[in-house]
């Protein structure tokens, strides 16, 4: 499937704007499971895959699972390799050490479980408390945060521990904080102009002198275990 230009546009401001704020997530995971050469990495819901670089960049070996064609088309510019679905366990394919996922869909958690080794880490992120997340009152409330603890007991994992994360949202001015944010997909664009609109009024009491916005956030994650 061919993304449309403003798909396309989206998943930009996506890759170039907003997916680096969940960098502080991705490295304290990281730094915690001490992933590095040798070990396989499957990322659900990847993005345009910066996570997937973070993790190459240790020496991981990563492949990403990613729905939406625009991004997976950027994951590509990128040199990563990110698949429409996880892939199907194969015998002459070493299964994964370690699954992310970050605000995980439950229905798509199965098809990861499926090629991870016994005992490989699976790591569930979401938004932390909401007295603790700016970004989801300014759009309008956003997602509940998902009960990480009930995900794993539902997919049979054991629990290995959890963490918290200062993530905050930062932009060097109003128009990118407006499309960052609808780029994330938590804020109806039906109407572009009407959302940025919107948008840019509810943004304004975190805009600083300068210009810049800044929206601070904590990110919970939750480290499980294969059976």
């Amino acid at each position: 499937m061919t993304p449309t230009p403003t798909a396309t546009l989206v998943a930009r401001d996506w890759a170039e704007i907003q997916e680096r704020m969940l960098v502080p997530l991705y490295e304290a995971v990281y730094d915690r499971l001490e992933v590095g050469p040798g070990d396989r990495l499957l990322g659900l819901d990847c993005g345009a895959g910066l996570g997937l670089l973070l993790a190459a960049g240790r020496g991981a070996r990563v492949t990403g699972v990613e729905g939406r064609p625009a991004l997976r088309a950027l994951a590509g510019e990128r040199v990563l390799e990110v698949l429409a679905a996880p892939p199907a366990p194969a015998p002459d394919r070493r299964p994964y050490d370690l699954l992310t996922a970050v605000c995980p869909d439950p229905r798509e958690l199965p098809g990861g479980l499926a090629v991870l080794r016994r005992g490989a880490a699976v790591v569930l992120a979401d938004w932390g408390p909401p007295e603790r997340c700016t970004v989801p009152s300014v759009l309008g409330g956003g997602p509940a945060p998902l009960d990480l603890d009930a995900l794993v007991e539902a997919a049979g994992l054991r629990p290995d521990g959890s963490g918290r994360v200062f993530c905050p949202f930062g932009y060097a001015d109003m128009e990118s904080a407006a499309r960052g944010l609808l780029s994330t997909g938590l804020y109806d664009g039906s109407d572009p102009v009407l959302a940025e609109k919107e948008l840019t009024e509810a943004l304004h009491p975190y805009e600083r002198a300068d210009g810049t916005v800044w929206l601070p956030n904590i990110f919970r994650y939750v480290v499980a275990r294969t059976e």
